[in-house]
């Protein structure tokens, strides 16, 4: 299930819980975040590769390549027997920013993404079926757990793909982990 919790900054205490696909939309929505629900166009196996999981998806991809003059489109996936899944956990851990809005589409699996603004930080744990859009600039962070297990559809605007701007806070020690969530 879609989670939203919203934490405190200053001390990573919980202020609200929401469980509601759509009161978690309305909420993300005010921060500028776009979070939304996609079907797949015909059914895939646990085994599709980046071809078919995009031709699933191709509407939706479209519709927001077009709208958003998205350069590119990847799928990556990460299982609990992916020999670097520890560097590659730590890599995304740290507080950081892009100079393009993030966005990622669950086709399978959760993640939990940290979404720091102003003295308030938004815990989504998403799962199949969502997307996230991180704004540009957003302080933020991504948890895939000591054992992740997604498979993801990415956008981007910049050709080199994913480039992070670390904070160098530590903030995000301070927050339940994806286990903790």
């Amino acid at each position: 299930m879609s989670l939203l919790k919203v934490f405190s900054a200053a001390d990573a205490q919980p202020l609200r819980t929401i469980d509601s696909h759509d009161l978690i939309t309305a909420e993300l929505d005010q921060l500028g975040i776009k979070f939304e629900a996609w079907q797949a166009s015909q059914s895939l196996s646990d085994t599709a590769g980046q071809d078919e999981v995009i031709a699933a998806y191709r509407e939706s991809i479209d519709r927001l390549m077009t709208a958003y003059n998205f350069q590119s489109v990847d799928v990556i996936a990460l299982g609990p027997d992916h020999p670097d899944k520890a560097a590659l956990r730590q890599k995304f851990l740290s507080e950081h920013v892009h100079s393009e809005f993030e966005v990622r589409f669950f086709v399978d699996g959760k993640g939990l993404f940290y979404i720091h603004q102003d003295d308030k930080v938004y815990g989504v744990m998403c799962e199949q079926g969502d997307l996230i859009s991180v704004p540009a600039n957003a302080k933020h962070w991504f948890d895939m757990g000591e054992s992740p297990s997604f498979k993801c559809i990415r956008l981007f605007t910049n050709p080199e793909g994913w480039v992070a701007q670390y904070t160098g806070d530590d903030l995000a020690n301070t927050f339940p982990s994806f286990e903790q969530f």
